[in-house]
């Protein structure tokens, strides 16, 4: 995923509601517990984290029992302190009282809040990129310090794995074609980052890999859960019994959930948005375009997926006049430059999202060489009476706009495919007319044509048009 693309637009709950579910995610409602159980006689040692004989007071005063209560409570821990809801006081003395942002969990904003959740997810997300605690130990040396290279463990690597991952989640979860808010197998997701994609048939030592990172991600998002981060069904346990052993019951071996289910929450697809706009993507949100300008809706929606746009579009459009509106949108669909076709395939997309008070705004563009073909199209659909037949030459131009507009969305589509072909069938003598069209795109729309017709003595007759047209325009 390389950072200097646009991602799917990402849908996201309001933040007041965001901000309840953060509060209640457990790892952030455990440290505000210890935060305010913290008092005069509660002590530090030199890494921040409680005393070991203060320990199980913090479980039985989150109510944790059992063999995990201990991690439990120091992991809650160690949250209230990164996020400054708890404040070492003295070092020496090992000190500590309530900090400032305490309060912001009930007292701030819905924002406040957030941000206090997005520092706890750093500590969780840190975490789960250590190896075992176990395997910590055994791997001390003399001297108390950890032996790396015994633990076959780069920090940075494992790291930059688990980010690989949660990309993949977050655009499996914006995509037009992903699961959206269904949950993704964990093979799959595994795959997703092991995988070569220029191999078909994945090797007998990439599966293994892919194994092993399935162990890695179930370990990892069962502590990542307890933030809000994904809603998580584990791999079966029964999966990773020794093969000499019975399992408890019958299994299905089909069954693609007992390998690991995991789904990114709503509030986990924020808090990963904000992390990759920290890391310099641009990952926008639908709604961001809401108060601006026509020409940012329209330049701004050009690599948006349909659905997307269309959610982008709806919501600007309920802030203005239909006439307004459309006026505004015609103002900015206007231009000679590589991006002007798919603005104005934008713009006629959400022309048609508006009723029939915009038509007076259509009407003044019907003698506009670049508006004129849009607006008959969009009048003639709302049934508007005496729409004057467009010329030859602006239905030829409107053809090339339209194809250079979904070259622009879409590439090499079959829908573009069927486009080209129907249009080559359609028309007799099309190529003999479609060079001199005087559009900044036309060479390039019949080198496409060319590539994409299968009929290749009408690829050849469409070559042979691009060429024309690029002499006419001097290229």
């Amino acid at each position: 995923m390389s950072d200097s693309s646009t991602l799917p637009p990402a849908r996201l709950r309001p933040e007041a509601e965001l901000a309840r579910d953060a509060l209640a995610a457990p790892v952030l409602a455990r440290a505000a517990r210890l935060a305010r159980w913290a008092g005069p006689d509660t002590r530090v040692d030199a890494g921040g984290g409680l005393v070991e004989e203060q320990v199980p007071a913090a479980a039985e005063q989150l109510g944790l029992t059992g063999d995990e209560a201990a991690a439990y409570a120091s992991e809650a821990w160690r949250v209230a302190v990164d996020t400054g809801l708890v404040e070492i006081t003295d070092d020496e003395e090992g000190t500590v009282a309530a900090g400032e942002d305490l309060a912001l969990l009930t007292g701030g904003s819905p924002q406040d809040v957030l941000g206090v959740w997005l520092t706890a997810l750093e500590t969780v997300l840190a975490d789960a990129s250590v190896p075992d605690l176990d395997d910590l130990v055994d791997a001390m040396a003399e001297g108390g310090e950890i032996d790396l290279s015994s633990l076959d463990w780069d920090p940075d690597a494992e790291s930059e794995f688990l980010d690989g991952v949660l990309g993949n989640l977050y655009l499996l979860t914006v995509g037009e074609d992903g699961p959206g808010d269904a949950a993704v197998p964990l093979p799959a997701l595994a795959a997703s980052v092991i995988v070569p994609s220029d191999m078909s048939e994945p090797s007998n030592e990439v599966l293994e890999q892919v194994s092993d990172a399935m162990m890695r991600l179930d370990d990892q998002f069962r502590l990542l859960e307890p933030v809000g981060l994904v809603e998580y069904q584990p791999v079966d346990e029964a999966l990773m019994a020794d093969a000499d052993e019975e399992p408890a019951a019958p299994v299905d071996e089909a069954d693609v959930a007992r390998y690991g289910m995991v789904r990114l929450t709503p509030l986990g697809l924020y808090g990963l948005r904000a992390r990759l706009l920290d890391a310099g993507f641009d990952a926008p949100a639908v709604g961001d375009l809401a108060d601006k300008g026509a020409d940012a809706l329209l330049d701004g929606t050009a690599p948006f997926p349909s659905a997307a746009a269309h959610a982008e579009t709806e919501l600007w459009l309920a802030g203005r006049s239909p006439l307004d509106a459309a006026r505004e949108l015609l103002a900015a669909a206007r231009g000679s430059d590589t991006g002007a076709p798919l603005r104005r395939l934008r713009c006629q997309q959400a022309l048609s999202l508006v009723g029939a008070e915009a038509e007076p705004a259509l009407r003044d563009v019907l003698g506009d060489a670049e508006l004129g073909g849009l607006a008959r199209v969009w009048l003639t659909e709302h049934g508007a009476r005496d729409v004057p037949a467009p010329s030859q030459d602006m239905v030829f131009w409107l053809t090339i706009d339209t194809v250079a507009a979904q070259l622009a969305a879409e590439g090499n589509s079959e829908e573009l495919r069927a486009l080209v072909e129907g249009l080559a069938r359609r028309h007799s003598g099309f190529f003999d007319t479609v060079w001199r069209v005087e559009h900044p795109a036309t060479p390039d729309v019949l080198e496409a044509m060319g590539r994409l017709h299968p009929d290749k003595k009408v690829a050849k007759e469409a070559r042979k048009a691009a060429f024309k047209a690029r002499s006419q325009q001097g290229g």
